[in-house]
């Protein structure tokens, strides 16, 4: 297969693993496939392997110059997204869809005492039609739940009052299994109204109403002991819930209007527009904006909902908004998205505009890792409302077993990206027994003695692998001893001994992040980096204090004869029980004597 541009890589890598619906476009801009994935990344790259055999897929993919993607919220609103678009602009790859047959819709008839039930052929005037439901089993679920709660018809009989006057009908034998209720003899008429009412609220997902009243009842069962009746309640109560899963993209309560997402990033503003048209999802589009000026959000989206709207040619009055915009067109008329089937309709919009944006974000770091790298500092500074970017940052922390072997670490972040050249190993000296907060002030104040003697200049952060009892040992040390003006951080952890959040000021107070943010996760790499420095300079010192002390206080011996008898013995232990003999063969008579009677001597009162 022929390799692909640079820009359908890119596009490639930054494609999100959630289901939606992507375009391919070629070089004219025209949609020339139209696709839906329950994992989006997944199914578009599996069109670029090498391995793909198939000769249509390989003459589509000669064509793609662009791909763009809508998020939704779940497998079922890719199948009908896909299903709008394919009908309205019929792309040449794809199996052409006719007039919305491909999926199945629910009918409830426009007769007398109406029937309802599952179709693909739709004919206006035989009643009113809901859907096209993207899943077979929806339909089904849908319907057998009405029928379960409500025993209306499934003839196909022409029921009319005149009839059942003149006992022209019978009933079947759905009646007397009971899952009818006997219509045709003029049973339940007054009732049948509301059951097919009741059953076009489902259909619509309009349930709450239903669902409170199904809870009421199965109370009252349970309370009058009839448990038999509020089990069967409670039965028909999970399927309803399972069918009130519903999807927005096919809905007859939202029917015509342009729904916008709003989000930026410093001066990019990025905003999004779904346009639902008879109550489906037929076009979507993102455009970003670099501020000028100090415009507001409210100003920046009037602009966008103008240029999106001249772009998808939208004539509709009604637009679907985060907040209010600024100086928009007074011919439309505004909502605002807070409940139902409008507030899930801002969510996909807000969640389309954010991928945009984490697109776009992570395209410009690719090709340019600095400007990435200011952009996590500049958070981290706005964060803690720093003075200046904290382009250096320092980290500390101790270790030991019960005191022993006490050692420190600095480890320095320079841009984001650690320096290991410049980091720093202390030996604690002046400290006895086991005092964290003791051997933190001792690193500390020899860390920045040193920089400030050598004049070497100072971090504009310092960050305590540690909590409040850290952050005030290095505060002693910087603003009490050394009279220094140094910003100190924390990295609070959970009962799992991970980082849970940052802590900052004196005294200090929980600065809440995002643990997927960018400035979450440099945190993390410097805790991680910091605890793995000190742990590996301790563990360091403890193999050499408990392997080789006793060996280093013996005359005679230099570095390679000590490994030569570890070799040897394995251990010094190994070693102290050894015969005489053994030592005189491995090092010769008299020198091996020597080395034998001087290790006697050591373990001898």
């Amino acid at each position: 297969m022929k390799k692909h541009s640079e820009h359908i890589d890119e596009l490639l890598k930054r494609i999100p693993e959630k289901p939606g619906v992507y375009q391919y476009f070629n070089t004219e801009g025209q949609i020339i496939y139209v696709g839906k994935a329950k994992n989006l990344k997944r199914r578009v790259n599996s069109y670029f392997q090498k391995d793909n055999a198939s000769s249509k897929t390989r003459q589509l993919v000669a064509h793609i110059a662009d791909i763009k993607y809508v998020v939704v919220d779940s497998e079922q609103d890719a199948f009908l997204l896909e299903n709008n678009l394919i009908k309205k602009y019929q792309p040449h790859y794809n199996i052409l869809l006719k007039d919305g047959k491909s999926y199945p819709s629910i009918c409830i008839t426009n007769e007398e005492y109406p029937r309802i039930f599952k179709t693909r052929n739709i004919q206006p005037k035989t009643g009113e039609y809901y859907g096209p439901f993207g899943f077979g089993n929806t339909v089904d679920l849908a319907l057998d739940l009405i029928h379960q709660l409500y025993p209306i018809r499934t003839c196909n009989m022409a029921i009319e009052s005149d009839g059942i006057e003149k006992s022209k009908y019978k009933v079947c034998l759905k009646y007397h299994i009971k899952k009818c209720c006997g219509i045709c003899e003029g049973y339940d008429r007054e009732d049948y109204q509301d059951w097919i009412d009741a059953a076009r609220k489902i259909i619509k997902g309009d349930t709450n109403e239903i669902i409170k009243q199904m809870e009421t009842d199965m109370q009252h069962m349970s309370q009058s002991m009839r448990y038999e009746e509020a089990g069967e309640i409670k039965r028909k109560l999970e399927l309803l819930h399972q069918f009130c899963s519903k999807t927005i993209i096919s809905n007859s309560s939202v029917q015509d209007i342009d729904v916008f997402g709003y989000d930026e990033q410093d001066n990019s503003v990025y905003i999004s527009m779904l346009h639902v048209h008879n109550g489906s999802i037929v076009q979507a589009q993102t455009i970003e904006y670099r501020r000028q000026m100090d415009e507001s959000r409210e100003a920046m989206l009037a602009t966008g909902m103008y240029e999106l709207r001249e772009q998808l040619k939208s004539k509709t009055r009604d637009v679907l908004v985060p907040f209010i915009p600024d100086g928009f067109d007074e011919t439309l008329r505004i909502h605002i998205g807070v409940i139902g089937d409008r507030k899930r309709l801002i969510e996909l919009a807000q969640r389309n505009v954010r991928q945009y944006k984490l697109d776009r974000i992570h395209q410009a770091d690719k090709l340019n890792p600095q400007q990435r790298a200011v952009r996590i500092l500049s958070e981290l500074q706005k964060v803690l409302q720093l003075e200046k970017l904290p382009d250096w940052i320092d980290s500390f922390d101790n270790s030991h077993i019960q005191g022993e072997d006490a050692v420190g670490g600095c480890v320095v972040f320079r841009m984001g990206k650690p320096q290991k050249s410049e980091y720093k190993r202390f030996q604690i000296r002046n400290i006895d027994g086991n005092d964290d907060y003791a051997s933190m002030r001792e690193v500390v104040y020899r860390r920045y003695k040193h920089l400030i003697e050598d004049n070497a200049g100072l971090p504009d952060l310092i960050i305590a692998d540690g909590g409040i009892g850290q952050m005030n040992a290095i505060r002693e040390v910087i603003e009490d001893q050394l009279e220094l003006k140094i910003p100190i951080a924390g990295l609070k952890k959970n009962d799992k001994h991970r980082t849970q959040t940052l802590l900052y000021g004196f005294p200090p107070m929980e600065i809440g992040m995002a643990i997927t943010s960018d400035v979450f996760r440099l945190m993390v790499q410097i805790q991680d980096e910091v605890h793995r420095f000190a742990i590996t300079y301790h563990k360091s010192r403890r193999s050499k204090s408990h392997t080789s002390s006793q060996l280093d206080d013996l005359q005679g011996i230099g570095a390679i004869t000590k490994q030569k008898i570890l070799l040897h013995f394995g251990s010094v232990q190994r070693a102290r029980s050894a015969g005489i003999d053994e030592w005189q063969k491995l090092l010769g008579k008299r020198r091996g004597s020597a080395i034998y009677e001087q290790l006697l001597h050591q373990i001898t009162p």
